[in-house]
């Protein structure tokens, strides 16, 4: 969550000196207000999550349009390493003291504030698709958006339904 505090502050700062516009970005963790430079919603992508250590590949899977809030995303396809041909992610269960091994290969967050997103987006990753269900469906305050493995290996995507009026640029 250091990240996503550290976005927040900045944010603050911003605020606090009367900057009425402004995207705060460390790393994918992510602060919006007001407007951008065109006057209109601000537009963040969801990546694909295509292995790559060296985020070079950004292919785009959904874009956003959003205005004061705050966004993470945590994956398993930037900081990974392979083991006897295992993938591991950097994303430890804290019940088993290993990495988070499930079918949940992205998990971006919005909320009001990015340490929330950030904490959210990370917890989503080890939960499990199941669990993340219930959580979202417990909590209508937070909205998230998780890509998946599902069958064949193909990616699939749920969302919660408060995703929807993100999903079009309603300027």
């Amino acid at each position: 969550i250091a990240k996503g505090y550290g976005v927040d502050m900045a944010a603050k700062a911003l605020s606090d000196h009367g900057v009425k516009n402004y995207m705060v970005d460390i790393g994918g963790e992510v602060v919006l207000k007001g407007k951008n430079m065109q006057n209109k919603l601000w537009k963040i992508g969801i990546n694909k999550p295509i292995d790559d250590s060296t985020s070079v590949n950004n292919e785009i899977d959904r874009v956003l349009y959003l205005t004061d809030c705050a966004i993470a995303t945590s994956g398993n396809y930037r900081n990974y390493y392979y083991h006897n041909g295992k993938k591991y992610s950097h994303e430890i269960n804290p019940h088993t003291g290993y990495p988070a091994m499930n079918e949940i290969l992205s998990a971006t967050v919005i909320a009001k504030d990015c340490m929330s997103a950030d904490g959210y987006a990370t917890s989503f990753m080890v939960m499990g698709l199941q669990k993340v269900k219930a959580f979202l469906a417990a909590h209508p305050e937070l909205d998230a958006y998780i890509i998946y493995r599902g069958e064949n290996n193909k990616n699939k995507i749920f969302y919660s339904k408060g995703m929807d009026k993100y999903f079009k640029n309603k300027q």
